[in-house]
């Protein structure tokens, strides 16, 4: 037995590791050389609150929504619909900054050019739909 079974990390694990933390750096590098445009503390406090928010509000919301689907949902389609479920909190988690307008700017029309809900709306559909029908082909097809 090697690698995670036995407790031991390999050269693979340490060398991604190393790239992973490279790949950090130079995007916090590039966050603070250019801190005009990237404003660092609304940068902390966007990733801090996403990673906040997830943790503690989107996540337990989705265990337990999927907790209570495994209840009720028959058996065949219950990973359908908890595949659909969440992909929907993240497509919502994701989209939230957007659909609330952070970023635009007053008289740049370019800035958020889009209408987010609608589209929001739109992929939400889509996921829905998608699932719905891996849901009947799963109950009719054995």
């Amino acid at each position: 037995m090697t690698g995670a079974a036995t407790g031991r990390r390999g050269r693979r694990f340490w060398l991604s590791a190393a790239a992973g933390w490279a790949v950090i750096g130079y995007g916090l590098r590039g966050a603070y050389i250019h801190r005009i445009d990237t404003r660092p503390p609304n940068l902390a406090e966007f990733a801090l609150g996403g990673a906040l928010l997830h943790d503690l509000l989107a996540a337990p919301l989705v265990i337990l929504a999927g907790v209570a689907l495994a209840r009720v949902a028959p058996a065949r389609i219950r990973g359908v619909v908890q595949a659909a479920l969440i992909v929907s909190a993240s497509l919502i988690l994701f989209s939230y900054p957007l659909v609330r307008g952070y970023g635009h700017v007053l008289h740049n029309p370019s800035s958020l050019p889009h209408n987010y809900t609608a589209n929001l709306i739109v992929a939400l559909g889509a996921v829905w739909l998608i699932a719905g029908a891996f849901a009947v082909r799963r109950l009719v097809v054995r």
